[in-house]
């Protein structure tokens, strides 16, 4: 596992005796919302974080030399080389 599949909070292991405030479950609602990758089903795959259904964003692995773009070629997700900036 690395660092990215980690949650930034770990919000279970924050409680300690009585919460000090609430959150409208409307207001945690939206914060999710807005943090939903919004993609086709079949650029993902499926994982677990920190015990949590989740999905990954399924990309090629990033090329170790060079200038690249991600981009969409006939349906599927591909580096194109491309001249340095």
């Amino acid at each position: 596992m690395n660092v990215f599949d980690n949650l930034p909070v770990d919000f279970q292991s924050k409680i300690i005796g009585t919460p000090v405030f609430t959150i409208k479950a409307a207001d945690l609602m939206a914060n999710f919302a807005d943090a939903k990758l919004i993609v086709h089903d079949s650029w993902t795959e499926p994982v677990l974080i920190n015990n949590h259904a989740s999905r990954k964003l399924k990309i090629p692995a990033v090329p170790t030399t060079g200038t690249h773009i991600l981009a969409a070629v006939n349906g599927t997700l591909t580096w194109l080389a491309t001249e340095a900036c």
